[in-house]
């Protein structure tokens, strides 16, 4: 197995299961790579919304270009899923706009019993995230706002409070903040969904000690009686770093942070865990897939028995799942550190 220097690793209370929970070799239609899923429980059974990214193989990439379409899948226990013949959108399908070239990396959050998408959208004139609804198939989809140029990760939380929609964000600014990358975790608020503002800074990067070049958000929160139990995205450079998947160099790697956020006001931090939630290294992270050294989480569900199931993107190239108990992840959030 490879190692990158330092070492990160999982944390002790997470168990990961031994092999993806969906590949490419799941999908009964053209597919490459399968990986950062929405999954959320809705209307009786475990409902998932994929990133497909299809058409080049390791030998061709990438003289061959990725094209992308949006999958979906069921499951009866959350484990083993079953992918819908036909997918829910595809770049090559005619858009609402002109302008707009693709739709990816969907979460699911449902709101008072509805479901909702952000995903990223590649326009001609830059990244921008959407908000969209979809119907009870996960057949249609309505835009109904989006963010301004330069907001690629989106995240909503699962009920409005103080009577208003909130959403975790990054912001994905050309300049930047002195470097090529350097991006932090905001949230802001909405009475409608479509018009947001009050924009916070919630964590920075400097704030997070396994990151040195971004942040963002990962799987909507889950309401505790500690708090928003929030996870987030961690990136890490380092320059040395070789090639790491089909790209002829990957420097970054990615792990995922887990926090608490205050239940009345998630722009306050209440508790952090200084060490990485879920860092890559079985197989399928580290030596094998797109881009190697990658963990994305998409889903989290909290279950009766108190069991917290954590959908992530291995290698951005499949979809993998860890779990761990409620009790143990809260405690990550406020064990004291030396």
């Amino acid at each position: 197995m490879k190692m990158l220097s330092p070492e990160l690793h999982s944390a002790p209370c997470i168990k990961k299961f031994e092999k993806p929970v969906l590949t490419k070799d799941d999908a009964p239609y053209d597919a490459s790579l399968i990986f950062n899923a929405g999954v959320a429980k809705y209307n009786g059974q475990y409902v998932m919304v994929f990133r497909n990214d299809y058409g080049p193989t390791e030998q061709n990439y990438p003289e061959k270009r990725f094209k992308t379409s949006v999958g979906f899948a069921t499951s009866d226990d959350g484990i083993n899923w079953r992918i819908r013949e036909t997918t829910i959108f595809d770049s090559k399908d005619v858009l609402p706009t002109d302008e707009l070239i693709r739709l990816y990396d969907p979460r699911i959050t449902v709101i008072e019993g509805k479901p909702y998408l952000c995903m990223a959208m590649d326009t001609h004139h830059g990244v921008r995230g959407c908000i969209a609804e979809i119907d009870e198939n996960f057949e249609r989809i309505n835009i109904i706002s989006a963010s301004a140029p330069d907001n690629r990760n989106m995240v909503l939380f699962p009920e409005k409070i103080n009577g208003k929609y909130v959403r975790l964000e990054r912001p994905f600014p050309v300049y930047s903040r002195g470097g090529k990358d350097r991006f932090d975790l905001w949230l802001s608020t909405s009475p409608d969904l479509v018009y947001w503002g009050e924009t916070e800074l919630v964590l920075a990067v400097e704030d997070v000690p396994f990151a040195n070049d971004k942040i963002g958000p990962a799987a909507p929160p889950i309401k505790t009686d500690k708090g928003w139990l929030t996870t987030f995205h961690s990136v890490d450079r380092d320059e040395t770093r070789g090639k790491n998947g089909w790209e002829k160099t990957w420097k970054k790697r990615y792990c995922a942070g887990i926090m608490l956020l205050d239940l009345e006001d998630p722009t306050k931090v209440v508790g952090m865990s200084k060490l990485p939630l879920i860092a890559p290294e079985t197989y399928y992270e580290t030596e094998y897939g797109f881009r190697q050294h990658v963990i994305f989480p998409g889903g989290m569900i909290l279950e009766p028995d108190g069991e917290v199931k954590i959908y992530y993107g291995a290698s951005d190239t499949v979809e993998c799942l860890a779990t761990a108990k409620l009790d143990d992840l809260i405690a990550l959030c406020t064990e004291k550190r030396k």
